[in-house]
């Protein structure tokens, strides 16, 4: 699988947080991307909404988690069957 490292492409300096915080928000939220925050021109933090930081977690944890069953495949671990996997879910809705 080819993964490609994201492009920051929202560069702002550390004095755009102490001056103007609503905008410097504003354009976390909206955009839904990281913010490289600069300090004396080099780059020092990165900077996200909380939102976008918990779907960043989400992806990380997924695949994890399909590493962990990728492994398990090539190990010869054995699986369960589709439709006990199926039903197991759609009971745990139904009693939600």
């Amino acid at each position: 699988m080819n993964q490609q490292t994201p492009i920051i492409t929202n560069i702002k300096p550390s004095t755009a947080i102490r001056h103007d915080y609503n905008s410097f928000s504003r354009l976390c939220h909206e955009t839904q991307e990281p913010v490289v925050i600069t300090k004396n021109g080099e780059a020092d933090l990165v900077v996200m909404s909380h939102e976008a930081y918990q779907k960043l977690m989400a992806r990380q944890r997924l695949g994890q988690m399909l590493s962990e069953i990728d492994r398990d495949i090539a190990a010869g671990v054995p699986m369960r069957d589709f439709e006990e996997v199926f039903d197991s879910l759609q009971k745990r809705i139904e009693h939600a």
